[in-house]
């Protein structure tokens, strides 16, 4: 069954104009088809499709299926983007059928990538929630500098986590405790600065490490999310 994204379903059963037209003009679907529709906060609809236009799509007979809770276990991967464009994108699609809840673009001393096409990671969000029939959309937040982020942080009782290569750094398994929330650092591909790692230090942030070998940044954002996602499920 196809899976459609509308923020404001059930108030307004008008599928947004991108949805629309994917349901009408790709899919060709057809009054009393039968879909999905998830509302990216935690409500997934079973409904089907009534009236149609040329770029409008009206829903009827929803039924509420049931709802996902919030988790406490809350996972926000707070990444410097790689300079590969799609490489992050890779990053925000798998992360997104795994399980994560916010991720934050970060620019750090040794960035190699400061900007990001919002639009276009917002939609490959969708596209990945829709795909693995979530009902929650992963919240992405504006792009600020590591310094600014850590500045900002608030009390929010969460496990503080940065990934790093080095001999002291204990693996992410042993370090978190299942069920806790946590907000995971990744840096870019030449690593944090000393500064960085002790301005992260001062704001509690534990060095992890996510597994013997070096990592490009986008693969150690997914192995972040999928340890933290297993201990989970074993632990539940």
């Amino acid at each position: 069954m196809h899976v459609f994204y509308a923020p404001e379903f059930p108030g307004n059963r008008e599928l947004p104009e991108e949805e629309s037209k994917h349901a009408i003009r790709v899919l060709r679907l057809s009054p009393g088809d039968p879909v999905m529709v998830s509302d990216g906060r935690g409500n997934l609809y079973r409904a089907e499709i009534g009236e149609i236009g040329k770029k409008s799509c009206r829903l009827l007979a929803e039924q509420l299926l049931d709802p996902v809770p919030a988790t406490r276990a809350s996972l926000h991967i707070a990444m410097a983007p790689p300079k590969n464009m799609k490489r992050f994108e890779w990053f925000l699609e798998k992360a997104c059928e795994i399980g994560v809840d916010e991720i934050t673009p970060l620019i750090t001393e040794r960035s190699e990538r400061r900007k990001i096409n919002r639009e276009r990671a917002e939609k490959v969000l969708i596209g990945a929630m829709k795909q693995s029939v979530k009902s929650r959309l992963p919240l992405l937040h504006e792009t600020r500098t590591l310094v600014e982020w850590l500045d900002d942080l608030p009390d929010d009782g969460k496990l503080r986590f940065i990934a790093h290569l080095s001999k002291e750094a204990l693996p992410l398994a042993k370090c978190y405790r299942a069920g806790a929330a946590a907000s995971i650092l990744i840096g870019p591909e030449g690593d944090f600065s000393e500064n960085e790692r002790a301005k992260a230090a001062g704001k509690a942030f534990v060095q992890i490490s996510l597994g013997p070998h070096r990592l490009r940044t986008e693969t150690a954002g997914l192995v972040a999310c999928t340890t933290i996602q297993v201990i989970n499920e074993m632990h539940p």
